[in-house]
């Protein structure tokens, strides 16, 4: 729920710091006040529009920040805070939006960064706003059939109809692909046969570049080596004219040793070090020595090897920066030309699938299609029910259902019709506000008290199916009178109650269905709300100012005179016995 707005140079707002409660909560006060503006701001901060003419006039920003308390977070919702990375620590929400004078305006949720669209999306889901220009999401056709599934809880059964739409998709796409053009696919067949002979040609192995560049480093350099190996084992073992080798040298130092252990052992540790090094020496020597003997000078040999290398560069430069890469793209060629030489089965296979799907798939939207059409008729019945209270005694309210034909669709009595994740239903709600008139989409109902009262029934009978916590109503009296204002006022308050009805029956733990905010200036209306706030206009100078006051008591009694048009002790009266009726009612209503 709404927990908090805090909103600085807004509009005529100065620094405003209002904190919501659960349940039911009115503002009221004089036209101009400034309550709506409060409304616009809150719109604001769940990304409504945006324009500079919002920044109060001797300010350089204006900023709003709206706080919410995620006590049960949908899972549907919590896959939207996934998506974007959205993090809520101790289950807290925060969307903030500020409007800078000549820039752009800055939207975060809980102090990070978010484009625009994730704040409406994510808005959309916190509060449904009904304002005298705004439109309620059941003005949205294409979410009139998420509701009714909610109303019916078909969720489930919908999802499994979704999957199977998928299946159907997936069948179809690859049918696609292999129904292409057959001089495609002819094109394509001597394209991958010509790629896997080149590759298969090749009999590439692993690692096999490095090995040959190291061979052609050495038969490119053969002179080089057999000299420099020749002149190492010189020095180490055959000398020349002019100097004896190295081991030479060392066999007489052995021999001296020897000379001096017989008189001194002392010198017997140094002496046996220098016979071990003697011995890895002469280890050394051999080694140069049959290296020297076993370089090679073969320029037949190093052609052979470049021209491999070649080989091996043109075949990376064509199908994969190394080896293995090449020869697994060999290995798909392989698997695509398997593909398409064996796609008259395949594809009999597939349409096969595809007609066994498609029954499947009838059957479980027919059922589910069924089911919605029997739940259709509860929901009207309990929404002419609640328009009755509403003194709209004689309106009509219909779910109406289309299905439209579609070729590719699902088989259903003789026709095939469209079919998506929803099922092959196209549902819209429809209304007649008075008697002889037909049914009419919910956006072409004129009146705006006909449509304030249809949308509190609305909202009165969804409330179970209504995901969205806090409901905001900005003058839903609008064209409503006293006599009405008192059953609205009841059915808005009824709203934060359905259910803790509901989980009184179940013996669940009670809790309310929905956060309601409403800008009222019935008393009727306005003497129902759990909290109660007055917005005043304040002249200080050249400047006006919204300021907000909590009303209790003999206050709140003083208000709703004023709201009667009543001063003096009559009209206190006729205040307070507004206010006991309505407390009345609360309390009789309490499950």
């Amino acid at each position: 729920m709404l927990t908090e707005l805090m909103v600085t140079n807004f509009a005529i707002i100065h620094q405003l710091r209002l904190g919501f409660a659960p349940g039911f909560t009115v503002l009221t006060g004089e036209t101009g006040a400034g309550k709506s503006i409060i409304i616009d701001a809150l719109s604001l901060a769940l990304g409504g529009r945006a324009s500079e003419e919002m920044i109060r006039s001797e300010a350089g920003a204006a900023r709003v920040e709206a706080v919410f308390s995620l006590d049960h977070v949908p899972e549907s919702f919590q896959r939207v805070l996934e998506e974007h990375g959205i993090e809520c620590e101790d289950s807290t929400l925060i969307l903030s939006r500020e409007i800078v004078r000549g820039g752009r305006s800055i939207t975060r949720i809980n102090a990070r960064a978010v484009p625009l669209r994730v704040l409406e999306q994510v808005g959309e889901w916190l509060v449904d706003i009904h304002g005298q220009s705004e439109h309620l999401s059941l003005k949205n056709t294409r979410t009139h059939i998420d509701y009714l599934d909610r109303f019916a809880d078909l969720w489930d059964e919908r999802a499994v109809v979704a999957s199977k739409v998928k299946q159907v998709a997936e069948v179809r796409r690859e049918l696609e692909s292999l129904l292409r053009d057959e001089r495609e696919l002819a094109r394509r067949v001597d394209l991958l046969t010509f790629q896997i002979e080149e590759i298969s040609a090749a009999g590439l192995r692993p690692g096999e570049d490095e090995n040959l560049k190291k061979e052609r480093q050495r038969l490119a350099n053969a002179e080089k080596l057999a000299q420099f190996a020749e002149d190492a084992y010189n020095s180490l073992r055959a000398g020349d004219d002019d100097r004896e080798s190295a081991l030479d040298r060392l066999g007489e130092t052995q021999h001296t040793l020897a000379q001096l252990i017989k008189i001194d052992a002392a010198l017997a540790v140094p002496a046996q070090q220098l016979e071990d090094a003697v011995a890895a020496l002469e280890d050394v020597a051999a080694t140069l020595r049959d290296y020297r003997e076993a370089v090679e000078f073969n320029p037949a040999r190093l052609a052979e090897v470049e021209d491999r290398l070649e080989t091996i560069h043109n075949l990376k430069r064509k199908y994969g920066d190394s080896i293995e890469a090449v020869n697994a793209f060999g290995a798909r060629a392989a698997t695509d030309l398997d593909a398409i030489t064996h796609s008259a089965e395949r594809i009999a296979a597939l349409r096969e699938s595809e007609g066994r799907l498609l029954q499947e798939l009838a059957r479980l939207a027919s059922a589910l299609s069924a089911e919605r059409k029997a739940a259709a008729q509860t929901m009207a019945a309990g929404i002419e029910r609640e328009l009755a209270d509403l003194r709209m005694i004689r309106a009509k309210f219909v779910v109406d259902f289309q299905r439209h034909e579609d070729a590719q669709g699902v088989p259903l009595d003789g026709r095939r019709y469209a079919v998506n994740a929803t099922g092959v239903d196209r549902v819209e709600f429809l209304v007649s506000a008075n008697p002889g008139e037909p049914p009419k989409p919910l956006a072409k109902v004129a009146s705006g008290g006909e449509t304030a009262r249809l949308m509190l029934a609305l909202k009165s009978v969804l409330s179970a199916a209504d995901q969205v916590p806090t409901l905001v109503f900005d003058e839903i009296d609008v064209g409503i009178g006293g006599r009405v204002g008192a059953v609205v006022g009841r059915k808005l308050w009824n709203l934060t109650l359905r259910q803790a009805q509901d989980a009184a029956n179940d013996g669940a733990a009670s809790a309310p269905a929905h956060q309601v905010v409403c800008i009222t200036h019935l008393p009727q209306i306005a003497a129902f709300g759990d909290t109660h706030y007055r917005v005043d206009k304040d002249i200080e100078g050249d400047h006006t100012t919204t300021a907000l006051r909590r009303l209790d008591g003999d206050e709140r009694v003083g208000e709703l005179a004023q709201m009667l048009g009543a001063v003096g002790e009559a009209g206190e009266q006729s205040a307070a016995e507004i206010l006991r009726a309505a407390e009345q009612e609360k309390q009789d209503t309490q499950p």
